[in-house]
């Protein structure tokens, strides 16, 4: 396997654990989504640049819990390709305000809040599509079982340093 992965935090509010979200994230390409060549980086923000990324390319106001941006090249084929992706190329920012906010209402941690969004992200640059009812549905399903899986492997709560 090709991995070339790199983390940033660019917040402050909270202090990740790079060490074992780099592991949990190796599990998820490797083990569970079985990927051959990854290229990705992962940006931890605040809700300030959040907002300013999903303004300055998605032209939606606010921040968000995650952003996704695929750089695979020839992306519309491999969507509609019969055989499961075996390649990603891409970047995702994660919201670390967003999942302190989002973890109180869902009675979790905001370390399992990161954790899912990153899942989530990943599975956006494996085709996974969340615009249709049907197809939010297949994929919040994929995502659900990614973060049972791998909280069995992971404390979450250690994602914090």
């Amino acid at each position: 396997m090709s991995l070339e992965l790199t983390i940033r935090n660019r917040q402050r509010v909270r202090a990740p654990n790079a060490r074992l979200l780099r592991q949990i994230i190796h599990a998820v390409l490797t083990e569970h989504l079985q990927l051959e060549q990854v290229e990705l980086g992962v940006s931890l923000v605040g809700a300030a640049e959040m907002a300013w990324v999903n303004w300055q390319f998605l032209q939606h106001e606010g921040s968000t819990d995650v952003i996704t941006f695929d750089h695979t090249e020839d992306q519309d084929s491999r969507r509609k390709a019969s055989r499961p992706v075996k390649q990603i190329c891409g970047e995702l920012y994660v919201c670390v305000d967003d999942a302190v906010v989002q973890a109180r209402s869902f009675r979790t941690t905001w370390q399992a809040e990161v954790v899912r969004y990153i899942i989530h992200g990943l599975l956006h640059l494996c085709g996974y599509d969340d615009h249709r009812a049907d197809a939010r549905r297949k994929m919040k399903q994929q995502e659900n079982r990614l973060v049972r899986r791998l909280a069995a492997q992971f404390d979450f709560r250690r994602v914090e340093s």
